[in-house]
Protein backbone atom coordinates (compact mmCIF):
# COMPACT_ATOMS: atom_id res chain seq x y z
CA UNK A 1 0.00 0.00 0.00
CA UNK A 2 1.18 3.34 -0.92
CA UNK A 3 0.92 5.94 1.74
CA UNK A 4 0.40 9.64 0.53
CA UNK A 5 3.43 12.11 1.49
CA UNK A 6 1.45 14.70 4.24
CA UNK A 7 0.82 18.14 2.66
CA UNK A 8 2.85 21.26 2.62
CA UNK A 9 1.31 23.09 5.49
CA UNK A 10 0.87 26.69 5.23
CA UNK A 11 -0.33 29.41 7.49
CA UNK A 12 -1.80 32.76 7.27
CA UNK A 13 -4.70 35.05 8.51
CA UNK A 14 -5.75 38.53 9.77
CA UNK A 15 -5.76 40.92 12.46
CA UNK A 16 -9.35 41.17 13.95
CA UNK A 17 -9.88 44.61 13.74
CA UNK A 18 -12.78 45.04 11.27
CA UNK A 19 -14.79 42.94 8.87
CA UNK A 20 -13.01 41.96 5.69
CA UNK A 21 -12.33 44.71 2.83
CA UNK A 22 -12.50 43.95 -1.00
CA UNK A 23 -8.14 44.72 -1.06
CA UNK A 24 -7.93 41.84 1.15
CA UNK A 25 -10.25 39.30 -1.09
CA UNK A 26 -7.36 40.43 -4.33
CA UNK A 27 -4.58 40.54 -2.16
CA UNK A 28 -5.64 37.39 -0.14
CA UNK A 29 -8.47 35.73 0.39
CA UNK A 30 -8.88 34.47 -3.33
CA UNK A 31 -5.85 32.55 -3.19
CA UNK A 32 -6.28 31.19 0.07
CA UNK A 33 -9.30 29.90 -1.49
CA UNK A 34 -7.98 28.12 -4.24
CA UNK A 35 -4.83 26.75 -2.64
CA UNK A 36 -6.94 25.50 0.71
CA UNK A 37 -7.59 21.85 -0.81
CA UNK A 38 -3.75 21.56 -2.10
CA UNK A 39 -2.30 22.66 1.19
CA UNK A 40 -3.10 21.66 4.97
CA UNK A 41 -4.27 25.67 5.87
CA UNK A 42 -4.16 27.12 9.42
CA UNK A 43 -6.08 30.14 9.01
CA UNK A 44 -5.32 32.89 12.15
CA UNK A 45 -7.47 34.68 13.36
CA UNK A 46 -4.98 37.12 15.20
CA UNK A 47 -7.08 38.66 17.98
CA UNK A 48 -3.94 39.13 20.24
CA UNK A 49 -1.65 41.23 17.53
CA UNK A 50 -4.70 43.33 17.13
CA UNK A 51 -4.93 44.19 20.32
CA UNK A 52 -1.49 45.80 20.42
CA UNK A 53 -2.71 48.96 18.95
CA UNK A 54 -6.53 48.41 19.99
CA UNK A 55 -6.19 47.51 23.84
CA UNK A 56 -8.18 49.69 25.06
CA UNK A 57 -11.23 48.43 23.30
CA UNK A 58 -10.66 44.92 23.84
CA UNK A 59 -14.82 44.15 23.07
CA UNK A 60 -13.87 45.25 19.57
CA UNK A 61 -11.57 42.75 18.84
CA UNK A 62 -13.88 39.99 20.35
CA UNK A 63 -16.61 41.41 18.15
CA UNK A 64 -14.69 41.25 15.15
CA UNK A 65 -12.98 37.96 15.49
CA UNK A 66 -16.96 36.35 14.62
CA UNK A 67 -17.14 39.21 11.66
CA UNK A 68 -13.79 38.62 9.93
CA UNK A 69 -15.02 34.59 10.35
CA UNK A 70 -18.32 35.44 8.72
CA UNK A 71 -16.19 36.79 5.94
CA UNK A 72 -13.65 33.63 5.51
CA UNK A 73 -16.98 31.41 5.14
CA UNK A 74 -18.61 33.68 2.73
CA UNK A 75 -15.82 33.99 0.41
CA UNK A 76 -15.05 30.47 0.14
CA UNK A 77 -13.10 29.33 3.18
CA UNK A 78 -13.95 25.77 3.79
CA UNK A 79 -13.82 25.10 7.81
CA UNK A 80 -13.59 20.82 7.06
CA UNK A 81 -10.47 21.70 5.30
CA UNK A 82 -9.18 25.38 6.57
CA UNK A 83 -9.02 25.13 10.26
CA UNK A 84 -9.83 28.22 11.55
CA UNK A 85 -7.73 29.00 14.74
CA UNK A 86 -8.36 31.90 17.35
CA UNK A 87 -4.79 32.88 18.52
CA UNK A 88 -5.77 33.87 22.06
CA UNK A 89 -6.59 30.57 23.01
CA UNK A 90 -3.17 29.21 21.88
CA UNK A 91 -0.92 30.19 24.96
CA UNK A 92 1.60 28.07 23.22
CA UNK A 93 2.27 31.15 20.89
CA UNK A 94 2.98 33.55 23.65
CA UNK A 95 5.40 30.80 25.25
CA UNK A 96 7.18 30.53 22.41
CA UNK A 97 7.39 34.35 21.63
CA UNK A 98 8.79 35.07 25.41
CA UNK A 99 11.78 31.87 23.45
CA UNK A 100 11.84 34.23 20.48
CA UNK A 101 12.21 37.61 22.18
CA UNK A 102 15.59 36.71 23.45
CA UNK A 103 17.02 35.89 19.77
CA UNK A 104 16.46 39.04 18.49
CA UNK A 105 17.41 42.60 19.58
CA UNK A 106 16.10 45.83 19.61
CA UNK A 107 18.09 47.55 16.93
CA UNK A 108 16.90 44.82 15.12
CA UNK A 109 13.54 45.06 14.99
CA UNK A 110 13.96 49.17 14.87
CA UNK A 111 15.09 48.44 11.00
CA UNK A 112 12.62 46.49 10.10
CA UNK A 113 10.74 48.63 7.12
CA UNK A 114 7.65 46.82 7.62
CA UNK A 115 7.33 47.69 11.61
CA UNK A 116 8.48 51.41 10.73
CA UNK A 117 6.13 52.04 8.26
CA UNK A 118 2.99 51.04 10.62
CA UNK A 119 4.62 52.82 13.49
CA UNK A 120 4.78 56.37 11.74
CA UNK A 121 1.31 55.81 9.77
CA UNK A 122 -0.18 55.38 13.62
CA UNK A 123 1.46 58.03 14.49
CA UNK A 124 3.23 56.30 17.59
CA UNK A 125 5.85 58.37 17.54
CA UNK A 126 8.20 57.66 20.97
CA UNK A 127 4.77 56.35 22.73
CA UNK A 128 4.63 53.00 20.94
CA UNK A 129 3.27 50.07 22.75
CA UNK A 130 5.94 47.50 23.20
CA UNK A 131 3.21 44.67 22.34
CA UNK A 132 3.36 46.48 18.61
CA UNK A 133 7.20 47.01 18.59
CA UNK A 134 7.61 43.43 19.17
CA UNK A 135 4.52 42.10 17.00
CA UNK A 136 6.95 40.31 14.38
CA UNK A 137 8.46 37.90 16.82
CA UNK A 138 5.17 37.11 18.00
CA UNK A 139 4.42 36.61 14.02
CA UNK A 140 7.34 34.18 13.79
CA UNK A 141 5.74 32.53 16.98
CA UNK A 142 2.69 31.96 14.67
CA UNK A 143 4.44 30.58 12.04
CA UNK A 144 7.00 28.21 13.70
CA UNK A 145 4.28 27.06 16.14
CA UNK A 146 2.44 25.58 13.59
CA UNK A 147 5.39 24.18 11.58
CA UNK A 148 4.63 26.10 8.06
CA UNK A 149 6.68 25.37 5.21
CA UNK A 150 5.03 28.56 3.12
CA UNK A 151 2.75 31.34 4.20
CA UNK A 152 1.16 33.65 1.59
CA UNK A 153 2.22 37.20 1.96
CA UNK A 154 2.09 40.48 -0.19
CA UNK A 155 5.49 42.04 -0.88
CA UNK A 156 5.12 44.43 1.56
CA UNK A 157 5.00 41.62 4.29
CA UNK A 158 8.63 39.66 2.86
CA UNK A 159 10.77 41.69 5.95
CA UNK A 160 8.57 40.02 8.19
CA UNK A 161 9.11 36.49 7.08
CA UNK A 162 12.83 36.76 6.67
CA UNK A 163 13.18 38.08 10.05
CA UNK A 164 10.88 34.74 11.16
CA UNK A 165 13.25 33.09 9.34
CA UNK A 166 16.16 34.58 10.86
CA UNK A 167 14.42 33.40 14.51
CA UNK A 168 14.09 30.10 13.43
CA UNK A 169 17.19 29.47 12.02
CA UNK A 170 19.36 30.59 15.47
CA UNK A 171 17.02 28.81 17.34
CA UNK A 172 17.90 25.77 15.48
CA UNK A 173 21.66 26.54 15.57
CA UNK A 174 21.19 27.01 19.52
CA UNK A 175 19.32 24.36 20.53
CA UNK A 176 18.42 21.63 18.07
CA UNK A 177 16.83 21.12 14.59
CA UNK A 178 13.18 21.09 15.49
CA UNK A 179 11.94 24.38 13.53
CA UNK A 180 10.60 24.66 10.50
CA UNK A 181 12.09 27.57 8.04
CA UNK A 182 9.27 29.06 6.09
CA UNK A 183 9.42 30.42 2.65
CA UNK A 184 7.02 33.36 1.37
CA UNK A 185 4.43 32.84 -0.88
CA UNK A 186 4.48 35.68 -2.43
CA UNK A 187 1.43 36.67 -4.63
CA UNK A 188 0.39 38.39 -7.66
CA UNK A 189 -2.45 40.24 -6.85
CA UNK A 190 -1.34 44.51 -6.72
CA UNK A 191 -2.31 46.09 -3.77
CA UNK A 192 -5.42 48.00 -4.17
CA UNK A 193 -5.37 51.82 -3.22
CA UNK A 194 -7.93 53.47 -1.11
CA UNK A 195 -10.96 55.36 -2.22
CA UNK A 196 -9.11 58.64 -1.50
CA UNK A 197 -6.32 57.30 -3.52
CA UNK A 198 -3.76 57.86 -0.78
CA UNK A 199 -2.00 54.65 0.03
CA UNK A 200 -3.19 51.46 0.34
CA UNK A 201 -6.86 50.22 0.92
CA UNK A 202 -7.09 50.04 4.52
CA UNK A 203 -9.75 49.45 7.73
CA UNK A 204 -7.82 52.07 9.90
CA UNK A 205 -7.82 55.09 6.95
CA UNK A 206 -11.63 55.10 6.48
CA UNK A 207 -10.87 54.09 2.74
CA UNK A 208 -12.55 51.11 2.61
CA UNK A 209 -15.09 49.19 0.60
CA UNK A 210 -15.64 45.51 2.87
CA UNK A 211 -17.51 42.62 1.78
CA UNK A 212 -20.01 43.52 4.41
CA UNK A 213 -21.63 46.44 2.74
CA UNK A 214 -24.90 46.76 1.70
CA UNK A 215 -25.57 47.74 -2.14
CA UNK A 216 -26.40 51.31 -1.12
CA UNK A 217 -23.23 51.32 1.12
CA UNK A 218 -20.70 50.47 -2.35
CA UNK A 219 -22.79 52.70 -4.23
CA UNK A 220 -22.39 55.80 -2.05
CA UNK A 221 -18.30 54.86 -1.78
CA UNK A 222 -18.19 54.64 -5.50
CA UNK A 223 -20.24 57.90 -6.56
CA UNK A 224 -17.51 59.23 -3.66
CA UNK A 225 -13.99 57.95 -5.00
CA UNK A 226 -10.89 60.00 -5.60
CA UNK A 227 -10.37 60.14 -9.40
CA UNK A 228 -8.14 62.67 -11.33
CA UNK A 229 -9.23 66.28 -10.35
CA UNK A 230 -8.23 67.71 -13.25
CA UNK A 231 -10.59 65.80 -15.57
CA UNK A 232 -13.55 68.48 -15.05
CA UNK A 233 -15.31 67.65 -17.90
CA UNK A 234 -16.36 64.67 -19.45
CA UNK A 235 -14.63 65.59 -23.29
CA UNK A 236 -11.20 66.72 -21.28
CA UNK A 237 -8.64 63.95 -21.65
CA UNK A 238 -8.00 62.34 -18.06
CA UNK A 239 -5.49 60.51 -16.22
CA UNK A 240 -5.23 56.52 -15.87
CA UNK A 241 -2.08 56.14 -13.53
CA UNK A 242 -2.84 56.84 -9.97
CA UNK A 243 -7.04 56.62 -10.82
CA UNK A 244 -8.27 54.54 -8.12
CA UNK A 245 -11.28 53.68 -10.74
CA UNK A 246 -9.18 52.24 -13.25
CA UNK A 247 -6.73 50.22 -10.47
CA UNK A 248 -10.24 48.54 -9.35
CA UNK A 249 -11.30 47.38 -12.60
CA UNK A 250 -7.72 45.81 -13.23
CA UNK A 251 -8.60 44.30 -10.18
CA UNK A 252 -12.26 43.05 -10.90
CA UNK A 253 -13.43 43.18 -14.21
CA UNK A 254 -12.75 39.81 -15.96
CA UNK A 255 -12.96 41.94 -19.43
CA UNK A 256 -9.47 42.82 -20.01
CA UNK A 257 -10.19 44.08 -23.55
CA UNK A 258 -12.91 45.90 -22.19
CA UNK A 259 -11.14 47.76 -19.67
CA UNK A 260 -8.38 48.57 -21.96
CA UNK A 261 -11.11 50.40 -24.36
CA UNK A 262 -12.12 51.91 -21.70
CA UNK A 263 -8.44 53.49 -20.46
CA UNK A 264 -8.12 54.77 -24.27
CA UNK A 265 -11.30 56.35 -23.99
CA UNK A 266 -10.19 58.29 -20.85
CA UNK A 267 -7.00 59.21 -21.90
CA UNK A 268 -8.59 61.05 -25.18
CA UNK A 269 -11.78 62.28 -23.29
CA UNK A 270 -14.95 61.42 -23.90
CA UNK A 271 -15.71 59.19 -20.83
CA UNK A 272 -17.01 60.71 -17.74
CA UNK A 273 -16.01 60.10 -14.04
CA UNK A 274 -19.79 59.27 -13.75
CA UNK A 275 -20.44 56.91 -16.44
CA UNK A 276 -16.61 54.97 -15.75
CA UNK A 277 -17.93 54.69 -11.86
CA UNK A 278 -21.39 53.47 -12.90
CA UNK A 279 -19.93 50.93 -14.92
CA UNK A 280 -17.30 50.08 -11.54
CA UNK A 281 -20.25 49.41 -9.29
CA UNK A 282 -21.79 46.96 -11.95
CA UNK A 283 -18.28 44.97 -11.64
CA UNK A 284 -18.23 45.44 -7.84
CA UNK A 285 -21.97 44.25 -7.71
CA UNK A 286 -21.23 41.34 -9.21
CA UNK A 287 -18.34 40.14 -7.35
CA UNK A 288 -19.57 41.34 -3.60
CA UNK A 289 -23.75 40.80 -4.12
CA UNK A 290 -23.00 36.89 -3.91
CA UNK A 291 -20.46 37.00 -1.30
CA UNK A 292 -22.71 39.67 0.69
CA UNK A 293 -25.64 36.60 0.36
CA UNK A 294 -23.66 33.61 1.40
CA UNK A 295 -22.47 35.77 4.37
CA UNK A 296 -26.06 36.52 5.68
CA UNK A 297 -26.68 32.62 5.30
CA UNK A 298 -23.78 32.22 7.88
CA UNK A 299 -24.69 35.42 9.99
CA UNK A 300 -28.03 33.47 10.76
CA UNK A 301 -26.36 31.21 12.50
CA UNK A 302 -23.54 33.26 14.77
CA UNK A 303 -23.64 30.26 17.86
CA UNK A 304 -22.83 27.42 14.71
CA UNK A 305 -19.71 30.22 13.57
CA UNK A 306 -18.63 29.98 16.87
CA UNK A 307 -18.39 25.91 17.43
CA UNK A 308 -16.69 26.10 14.39
CA UNK A 309 -14.09 28.38 15.78
CA UNK A 310 -13.43 26.19 19.16
CA UNK A 311 -13.18 23.12 17.60
CA UNK A 312 -10.63 24.62 14.49
CA UNK A 313 -8.79 26.41 17.57
CA UNK A 314 -8.76 23.12 19.42
CA UNK A 315 -7.03 21.09 16.49
CA UNK A 316 -4.83 24.03 15.63
CA UNK A 317 -3.71 23.71 19.59
CA UNK A 318 -3.02 19.96 19.15
CA UNK A 319 -0.96 21.08 16.58
CA UNK A 320 0.89 24.25 18.97
CA UNK A 321 1.73 21.57 21.46
CA UNK A 322 3.02 19.21 19.82
CA UNK A 323 5.60 21.96 18.51
CA UNK A 324 5.97 23.25 22.02
CA UNK A 325 6.95 19.49 23.30
CA UNK A 326 9.91 19.40 20.82
CA UNK A 327 11.04 22.92 21.73
CA UNK A 328 10.78 22.57 25.66
CA UNK A 329 12.77 19.37 24.94
CA UNK A 330 15.67 20.96 22.62
CA UNK A 331 15.90 23.98 25.38
CA UNK A 332 16.33 21.46 27.99
CA UNK A 333 12.76 22.35 29.84
CA UNK A 334 11.59 19.37 29.76
CA UNK A 335 10.27 18.35 33.19
CA UNK A 336 13.50 17.49 34.05
CA UNK A 337 12.85 13.54 33.19
CA UNK A 338 14.73 11.64 30.65
CA UNK A 339 13.83 12.90 27.23
CA UNK A 340 11.08 10.61 25.18
CA UNK A 341 10.29 8.64 28.28
CA UNK A 342 7.11 8.81 30.74
CA UNK A 343 7.68 6.65 34.42
CA UNK A 344 6.43 3.49 34.22
CA UNK A 345 3.73 2.81 37.37
CA UNK A 346 5.30 2.21 40.32
CA UNK A 347 8.62 4.27 39.16
CA UNK A 348 9.72 7.14 40.99
CA UNK A 349 9.32 10.21 38.62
Amino acid sequence: MTIAAPRPRILTGDRPTAPLHIGHLVGSLQSRVSLQREYETYVLLADVQALTDNFENPGKIRQNVLEVALDYLAVGLDPQVSTFVVQSRLPEIAELTVFFLNLVTVSHLRQNPTVKAEIAQKGFGESVPAGFFVYPVSQAADIAVFGAGLVPVGEDQLPMIEGTREIVRRFNHLYAPVLTEPQALVGRAARLPGLDGNGKMSKSLGNAIFLSDSADEVARKVRGMYTDPNHLRAEDPGKVEGNPVFAYLDAFDPDRAGVQALKDRYRRGGLGDVRVKRHLLEVLEGTIAPIRGRRAEFARDRAGVEVLLREGTARGRDVAARTMVEVREAMGLDDFRERGRRPQEGEKA
